[in-house]
């Protein structure tokens, strides 16, 4: 009786964390292996559900504490489906001045998510594609980071905005 007490419990709890992400339209990750080469891009194939509604673009980022930068510079490229391209150069902050890493999660695992942007139309009918790649360089060296530790998942999140 107890044991089904408590499965119940868990049940009702699981829906009602599922259900509170409503905005949610799009959101997916892929795990970057070991570490993630500077040449190494995570894309995202998007076939967006409306072409006259706004949405917000978030870049979503797991990371441990290996993760040994403040910030991180990432490349963001959207290939529109009839030939458009856009593509930022986009910096986040990862860490507090003291190095306490930011994001959500209580153990090692921090979850990120990243403003890319807000309001967008997807006013073109087919497919979308996201390119993200890092493009980490050190204080005081030239060639950028070849191999990012610390990150473990990237991905891409669309949702509804909040205020319509």
């Amino acid at each position: 009786m107890l044991k089904n007490k408590a499965i119940l419990f868990f049940l009702t709890c699981f829906s009602i964390m599922v259900s509170c992400d409503s905005n949610s339209v799009y959101d997916n990750y892929k795990s970057v292996p070991n570490r993630w080469h500077k040449d190494s891009i995570v894309s995202f194939k998007i076939n967006p559900p409306d072409s006259i509604k706004a949405y917000n673009l978030f870049v979503n980022l797991r990371n441990t504490n290996a993760y040994k930068y403040n910030n991180l510079y990432l490349i963001v490229e959207m290939l529109f489906p009839h030939g458009k391209t856009i593509k930022d150069t986009l910096e986040y902050r990862m860490a507090e001045p003291n190095g306490k890493l930011l994001g959500e999660g209580y153990t090692d695992i921090k979850e990120n998510k990243l403003w890319y942007k807000e309001d967008v139309i997807f006013n073109e009918t087919g497919e979308y594609t996201v390119n993200i790649q890092h493009a980490m360089r050190e204080n005081g060296k030239v060639n950028g980071v070849i191999e990012l530790d610390g990150v473990t998942d990237v991905g891409f999140r669309i949702e509804n905005p909040n205020n319509k």
